[in-house]
């Protein structure tokens, strides 16, 4: 190797050296001071007009309240039919259970199943 490599790769070497350290070189600039041109006052109020508004993100129950529907059903027409739906003998009669049950007569005799209650209460085994 004469002299003339010997230059150009030691200058190569270096400006990879150089190019490697350009890339993590950090500079400290010290803690910055905070500059603001808004007064106290005026950040109180930015804030207290944010906490008022609505959130746009929320989901679920943080959304806050529905939004009012409209009915073009008045007041008078829903009341009249809550009063019709009280006065009927079951409000949630559907179908077959719109009668009232029926008494059902015991085949047993009342000794019987109170024996049959004191032995399940104590864990005994009901005969069969």
């Amino acid at each position: 190797m004469n002299t003339k490599q010997r230059i150009a790769l030691s200058a190569i070497a270096f400006a990879m050296l150089g190019a490697a350290g350009a890339v993590h070189a950090e500079t400290y600039e010290g803690v910055h001071s905070i500059t603001s041109s808004a007064s106290r006052a005026d950040v109180r109020a930015e804030a207290v007009a944010a906490a008022r508004n609505d959130n746009p993100y929320a989901e679920g129950a943080n959304a806050g309240p529905a939004a009012v529907i409209a009915s073009s059903t008045t007041r008078a027409a829903v009341r009249a039919e809550a009063v019709a739906a009280a006065h009927n003998d079951n409000p949630y009669a559907e179908g077959a259970s719109s009668g009232v049950a029926p008494m059902v007569a015991s085949t047993g005799d009342r000794a019987t199943v109170r024996a049959a209650a004191r032995a399940a209460a104590r864990g005994d085994a009901l005969p069969l």
